[in-house]
């Protein structure tokens, strides 16, 4: 029997003196300086000194703390120690599909650059669907049922990311021992959003020209922002996000250069890229348009992202196509003849551009901040500046009249295009 009585415990939690109090037998009333009292139960393990928190004297009776470290005792003499087995017990409280996401979740981010781009697909595509599902509850009819529903959207891509991200997320509950076999594994892309294709789409000049007058005419849809953000990213070449997350504090427009940093850059590295002369004025717009803002295209909506969305752009340049996801009537297509694209074809026309100004095609590549092989690969941030800033220049000069819509800018029949 202890040294303790209920008495003795009550006074001595009433006076409030912290410390450590031995009940015998490994039992200690703990008084911390901060924080309500609670029962510890010392012991020794293979030669160690362990301490096990049990639970508040407020919820545990003398008695009840005995019990809890008998209990503890017992545990000890079977060779399991308890401190460890809590732990394990802890690891267990994984039953539903969200909870298993959210124990995958923290691999990923110690692993994966963007970990928030599963997490966006699970919440939106996977989570609605199965999230609140134990895991021996989900059937293969459940991820064919989320596979098909977004490649029924007009998604083909994210339907694939969707199976790709089911399979190894059910494979992660396989690996903890929780399932013993993959709901998904049977599906493959052809099931999802089939085998995607690559895309080669550039721009002729003589489209660019028709674009961007398509884009001046429709002003009330098509902003300036947008505007001004087509133009860089056909002139400099860099991926969307890099350019539309971009802050000011990236750029010094007296020396015409732009510092992209690794964490923005999807390469992970980062470069410093020039800018040729006829962007700068466009981006001294920008920096009246933003009104203070920290960012180079702020978010012109009351929304939780600072800067603007990830599709915007290509929202609106669909909306020109006459295609406006989530509207019945969908709009009229104001672009003509001119075949479908997206914002990253811009990215490539750029590419096709620096080939026809006779770029040599390792600059060209560096231009668009792809890695290159071998010994070529092993660079610094500033390599082949000179280089890069005479060929983006060359793409600057090619494109700015059609941009700035100066007189020189012709149509293709050598009509001059109008004064927007």
């Amino acid at each position: 029997m202890g040294s303790f009585t209920a008495k003795k415990v009550q006074a001595l939690i009433k006076d409030g003196t912290p410390g450590r109090y031995s009940d015998g037998n490994g039992l200690y009333l703990m008084i911390p300086k901060r924080g309500a009292p609670y029962w510890m139960h010392r012991y020794t393990l293979a030669g160690k000194r362990r301490e096990l928190t049990l639970d508040k004297c407020a919820d545990t009776s003398l008695a009840e703390a005995r019990e809890q470290a008998v209990e503890a005792q017992r545990t000890i003499r079977n060779g399991i120690d308890p401190i460890e087995e809590r732990k394990r017990e802890e690891q267990i409280a994984i039953h539903t599909v969200k909870d298993l996401f959210n124990d995958w979740h923290q691999d990923l981010e110690k692993r994966l650059k963007h970990p928030n781009i599963p997490k966006r697909i699970f919440e939106k595509e996977i989570a609605p669907s199965i999230g609140h599902l134990t895991l021996d509850n989900v059937t293969p009819m459940d991820v064919r049922t989320i596979i098909r529903k977004v490649a029924n959207s007009g998604r083909p891509a994210i339907a694939n990311d969707s199976l790709m991200y089911l399979k190894q997320l059910f494979n992660h509950a396989i690996k903890l021992g929780l399932l013993t076999y993959n709901p998904a594994a049977a599906f493959s892309v052809n099931d999802a959003g089939g085998i995607e294709k690559s895309r080669d789409r550039a721009l002729t000049t003589e489209e660019l020209h028709q674009v961007f007058q398509v884009f001046r005419d429709n002003r009330e849809s098509f902003s300036r922002d947008n505007y001004l953000a087509c133009a860089l990213l056909l002139v400099i070449g860099v991926r969307k996000t890099e350019l539309t997350e971009a802050q000011w504090s990236e750029f010094d427009l007296k020396r015409g250069q732009w510092e992209l940093s690794g964490e923005r850059s999807k390469t992970g590295k980062g470069i410093v890229i020039p800018l040729p002369p006829q962007t700068i004025g466009w981006l001294e717009e920008l920096k009246i348009r933003a009104c203070g803002s920290t960012y180079v295209f702020p978010s012109r909506r009351s929304s939780k992202r600072p800067h603007m969305g990830k599709d915007t752009l290509n929202r609106a340049i669909a909306k020109l196509f006459g295609k406006e996801p989530g509207k019945k009537p969908q709009p009229e297509n104001r672009m003509g003849d001119i075949a479908e694209f997206t914002v990253h074809d811009l990215r490539r026309t750029c590419r096709s551009l620096l080939a026809a100004a006779g770029v040599p095609g390792h600059v060209a590549e560096r231009c668009l901040n792809h890695k290159l092989k071998g010994v070529e690969g092993i660079y610094d941030r500033h390599d082949y500046f000179e280089e890069r800033k005479e060929a983006l220049t060359k793409v600057a000069e090619l494109v700015a009249p059609t941009i700035n819509d100066v007189p020189e800018a012709r149509s293709k029949n050598g009509r001059k295009i109008a004064k927007a």
